[in-house]
């Protein structure tokens, strides 16, 4: 059984007039954040403002790179090349670099949002790709993701990998996401029960009724829940009475 593990939420995805997420109430919990780069949500004010929150609370920065899909949130596949996908890797995470490091801090890791993140954990070229764009990024920047295939890849380039699972999705059979276009609010003992399994157990259960093994070194929330703020206290501190610490990932 691990005795700690990282919390992550995605964070930072509302632009101009446009409010999504409680990436304060968060902040007060997770240990890293994946921080919108302004193509499937966020802009320049908001992704400036949630990494200061971020270098204010100790929490380690991510940038969470998405498809050119602002309308459809980043959820819905696109055609891509690996050339593309290496070069809006390299154009968002730069970006949020730019601003970590004029808050007075780093960038910890990039993760892929949405169908972005699907797409690379299924195919070889497109996961080569990413993982090309994370090591171009260099300063011991890290790959969050999933699947089997990224950290073959990230094995091989020499880039740090972070496996990680979720309580808030749920899983198939196969291992894999199935998504949600639109989050709808979670029942926080359930999702905290899962994250308990998750942690001490290294399981999750499936919607076919099966159960998977899955050791993972940090744990997602998402933030665009009506309820994340209060599903992320929850999980957290069912983690803890369980006997799990929850460290940065640095620490992990």
């Amino acid at each position: 059984m691990p005795t700690h593990i990282d919390l992550n939420s995605d964070m930072g995805e509302s632009y101009g007039r446009w409010s999504l997420g409680n990436d304060a109430e968060l902040m007060e919990v997770v240990t890293s954040a994946n921080i919108a780069c302004g193509w499937h949500g966020g802009d320049p004010k908001v992704m400036r403002e949630t990494v200061q929150m971020a270098v204010e609370r100790g929490v380690g920065i991510g940038a969470h790179v998405g498809l050119p899909d602002l309308l459809g949130f980043g959820r819905r596949p696109m055609q891509v090349t690996p050339d593309e996908i290496y070069d809006y890797t390299l154009y968002q995470a730069g970006a949020l670099r730019a601003f970590a490091e004029a808050a007075g801090g780093r960038l910890q890791h990039v993760k892929p949002h949405g169908a972005f993140y699907t797409m690379c954990a299924a195919d070889e070229a497109l996961a080569e790709a990413l993982v090309r764009a994370v090591k171009a990024l260099d300063g011991g920047v890290v790959l969050f993701g999933m699947g089997d295939i990224e950290p073959t890849a990230a094995a091989a380039a020499g880039v740090g990998y972070v496996r990680e699972g979720y309580v808030d999705l749920n899983y198939n059979n196969a291992g894999k996401l199935v998504l949600e276009r639109n989050k709808g609010a979670w029942e926080p003992e359930e999702v905290a029960r899962r994250a308990v399994r998750l942690a001490t157990d290294k399981t999750v259960g499936t919607v076919e009724g099966g159960s998977l093994p899955l050791d993972v070194r940090t744990i997602c929330i998402h933030g665009d829940a009506a309820n994340s703020g209060e599903i992320a206290r929850r999980v957290r501190q069912r983690l803890e009475e369980a006997g799990v610490q929850i460290r940065p990932l640095q620490s992990t």
